[in-house]
């Protein structure tokens, strides 16, 4: 591949995804300083200890990252994309020394002193970043794009080897869901490359099969989808800790009726509402804003999905099509997911809710995906 130029003179980025990028931001932090207020006081005896922190870790490393991707032009992500995904892996391996640590039986973090680190959150950009790139080699190797979208030997076991192996890493961190994000994030834009059908179904189903051993050899993930089940399918059942989970978090949403108990206000988020800052947080936000509020929340993020799609469809190259549209789908999965299994819709996963919940490494890594993305859209249309 050619030398690529680290700036290249474009227009001016999309101003609407700026600005909603922006509210989401902002509605986020005010929540999380109501969410997070009485916990602080408990824990730290300083009400803003979450807010701050979050300021600090998230947005400072976030916003550090969002001003390199916006400025750096969006091919170098495409030029050293097997250095970013063996920096993931690479990670994802550190777990398991003593720089990983664990907790409620999830090994999934770094310790790197000042502040921890979660290395599915870095593969969710890197692996999306990789395939995109391995899709698209560069304009003298067109021929190998028609070939890694519809040769079984050369494209699909490839694709299904590099999978196999990041899904591995991944599932020995007891980690099922950031498996199915990840996972589907690659699957969608090899999808939408034009790969061939078959190719997409057969990998669906593996990926259906990987998961179901996974749940039935793993009593916490079984304990969960039958907590589901039984909701879904009424039978005498023990209250298990998911269910009091979802069963608080249905409460918190049924108590804000339309309009809220106002803000602040919320009656779950300190005693009965597990994980209030992180897990549960839409819950508290449709208990204090009510239907009005979370349901303005939905739409803000619709409207956010929306316009990175067009941001996607009017970028003349097709890396840069790919690594959006892998991003936006990875930002509404997790959205849905964590949405979805507050309101009965899905099991409990244990997700933060994008660019709103606490968690530095998430809301630094997805504030990076969104500064690739205002990237590109310098150079559309």
């Amino acid at each position: 591949m050619k030398k690529i130029k680290l700036f290249k003179q474009g227009h001016s980025p999309d101003f609407l995804f700026f600005c909603l990028l922006g509210a989401i931001l902002v509605f986020g932090l005010i929540m999380l300083s109501s969410a997070s207020s009485d916990l602080g006081k408990l824990k730290f005896q300083d009400t803003y200890y979450f807010v701050k922190h979050q300021l600090v870790y998230g947005f400072g490393l976030g916003i550090v990252g969002f001003l390199f991707a916006s400025f750096v032009y969006y091919r170098f992500w495409q030029k050293y994309a097997i250095i970013f995904l063996l920096a993931a892996l690479l990670s994802l391996l550190l777990v398991f020394t003593p720089l990983g640590y664990s907790n409620a039986g999830a090994s999934r973090w770094l310790d790197l002193g000042p502040f921890s680190f979660q290395p599915t959150e870095f593969l969710k950009f890197a692996f999306i970043i990789y395939i995109a790139a391995w899709l698209c080699p560069g304009k003298k190797e067109d021929g190998a794009f028609a070939i890694r979208q519809n040769n079984f030997w050369a494209g699909y076991m490839p694709f299904l080897i590099v999978s196999g192996v990041v899904a591995m890493l991944i599932l020995l961190q007891h980690a099922a869901t950031p498996l199915v994000i990840i996972m589907l994030g690659a699957v969608f834009i090899y999808f939408v490359s034009g790969a061939k059908m078959s190719y997409i179904l057969w990998t669906i189903i593996l990926g259906i099969l990987i998961l179901s051993i996974a749940v039935l050899t793993t009593n916490y993930r079984y304990e969960r989808i039958m907590s589901f089940v039984n909701r879904v399918l009424p039978q005498e059942t023990t209250e298990t800790g998911d269910n009091y989970h979802l069963n608080q978090a249905l409460i918190a949403i049924g108590n804000g009726g339309w309009a809220g108990v106002g803000f602040g206000k919320s009656t779950t988020k300190f005693k009965y509402l597990p994980e209030p800052i992180g897990d549960s947080i839409f819950a508290v936000i449709a208990e204090e804003l009510g239907f009005i509020g979370a349901a303005g929340l939905i739409i803000l993020f619709i409207f956010f999905f929306s316009r990175g799609v067009i941001i996607a469809k009017n970028s003349r190259d097709q890396f840069a099509k790919l690594v959006i549209l892998g991003f936006i789908f990875e930002f509404a999965a997790q959205t849905f997911i964590h949405i979805g299994a507050l309101s009965g819709v899905g099991p409990i996963t244990g997700v933060p809710l994008p660019f709103i919940s606490y968690g530095g490494t998430s809301l630094a890594v997805f504030l990076t995906m969104a500064g690739v993305i205002v990237n590109v859209s310098r150079y559309t249309g």
